[in-house]
């Protein structure tokens, strides 16, 4: 299923902001900042990425299930697997 790059657009924003808070994390490391305060931010990107991921499985199923399909037609294992890739 190919995702509908209009509701993506979120998506890719909270990445972008997870791709800055990581550049941010690099630099951290490299001026030898505190190891919590690293940890916390790579926490945060962390947190992030994981959102981004499950909204663009929400985002999926629920198209999935508005576009006319039957949940027949939904591979319940795909979506599963999708999901545990991401706790």
């Amino acid at each position: 299923m190919e995702l509908d790059p209009t509701t993506m657009t979120p998506v890719v924003n909270r990445i972008k902001r997870a791709r800055g808070q990581l550049d941010g994390v690099l630099r951290m490391l490299e001026e030898g900042r505190d190891c919590e305060d690293v940890v916390t931010q790579l926490a945060a990107v962390s947190r992030a990425l994981d959102r981004a991921g499950f909204a663009i499985i929400s985002t999926g199923l629920q198209q999935c299930l508005t576009a006319g399909d039957d949940l027949d037609s939904v591979d319940v294992k795909k979506m599963e697997k999708l999901f545990l890739s991401l706790a």
